[in-house]
């Protein structure tokens, strides 16, 4: 209908709205490329049209595309949108709540586990009992991902119950795989391989239905993970290998580097030292190119434990520094001696 009512002609005025609600559509559908030049499109008209509450609206799409494509900017796109939304007076609530929602989920995707909680907390809130289910089912689904990744399982796993609930009632098949693969994730951290798989095979049965490639790789290295924990090395290194080319073919750069990281852990299991170093020396270099904090940190604690499992704590004290002295700063220079006299006994 959309694509009928741009092909049709309308005035300008109609246009940037047709041209708003179709990427929004688009975006759902994980379809980011298509979504692109209609919002960039709809962004210029609504700047040019002083149209304040649709060019928030539209940056948080922009926001939305950004993430889902894992290029940079996404944070600053977000937070822009609410700024111009919180002028209003009242502020439209179901913008409000909308924009909340796109920045948690921003906070998620850079492994910002406390931010993402207290916005999307902030996101239901502002919401109120105006909020629409499939929004709402997302935000769960967020909120089940940031639990898990904070050790609150129980919570996680009763969001992720939820979320996949209201998914089920509204037929959404590509949210659902994601739900899916969420709870696998929290099937794992329970230690509950056999639903693990049930769940991530699932995930991965409704991307291949939905024929969506977008954010498939994200379920791939979950099954690697379900599969190293399982001992099935040469099938956790195909996981990691097949996740690594569709995100380097998607331009997923954070994916890269997670699937460098994998494949570092099956070249550990392997007993292949010099396959792990080259693997999280790639890691490395491509976390360098991104500017999420928390994913380099996370990157240097996990092979920090590599290190450490092979006896090199010269080398893992040098990780396990680094990695400290971004989570808690304040304490490193305090804690160093202790850290390292740790790393001496071990």
């Amino acid at each position: 209908m959309g694509r009928k009512l741009l092909d049709g002609g309308s005035s300008a005025h109609r246009l940037g709205r047709i041209r708003y609600h179709l990427a929004h559509a688009l975006l759902n559908l994980g379809q980011p490329g298509e979504a692109e030049p209609l919002l960039a499109a709809a962004h210029a008209h609504f700047e040019a049209i002083d149209d304040q509450l649709m060019l928030a609206d539209c940056l948080g799409s922009e926001a939305s595309l950004a993430y889902l494509t894992q290029r940079p900017g996404a944070a600053e796109l977000a937070e822009r949108a609410l700024a111009i939304c919180r002028r209003f007076t009242p502020v439209p609530q179901p913008s409000e709540a909308r924009l909340l929602a796109i920045l948690a989920t921003v906070h998620l995707a850079n492994k910002e586990w406390d931010q993402a909680i207290s916005t999307y907390q902030e996101a239901i809130d502002a919401a109120g009992s105006l909020y629409d289910l499939r929004r709402l089912a997302l935000m769960y689904s967020g909120l089940s991902d940031a639990y898990r990744e904070t050790g609150q399982v129980d919570a996680a796993a009763r969001f992720a119950n939820r979320s996949i609930a209201l998914l089920e009632v509204l037929r959404d098949r590509l949210s659902l795989a994601r739900a899916e693969n969420n709870l696998g994730l929290i099937m794992l951290a329970r230690g509950d391989r056999a639903q693990a798989r049930e769940h991530l095979d699932r995930s991965l049965g409704l991307f291949e239905e939905t024929e969506v490639e977008v954010g498939r790789s994200y379920v791939l290295l979950s099954l690697c993970e379900l599969s190293l924990q399982e001992n099935f090395t040469a099938n956790a290194r195909e996981l990691a290998e097949e996740a690594l080319d569709l995100a380097t073919r998607l331009d997923e750069r954070p994916n890269v580097a997670e699937a460098h990281v994998w494949l570092g852990l099956v070249a550990d299991k392997e007993g292949d030292n010099a396959g792990t170093d080259r693997e999280f020396n790639v890691a490395f270099a491509e976390l360098a190119k991104l500017e999420q904090d928390e994913r380099v940190l996370r990157c240097h604690g996990i092979y920090a434990e590599v290190l450490e499992r092979r006896g090199d704590m010269e080398q893992a004290y040098v990780h396990m520094k680094k990695a400290f002295a971004g989570s808690r700063p304040g304490l490193l220079q305090r804690d160093g001696d202790e850290l390292a006299d740790s790393a001496n006994l071990a």
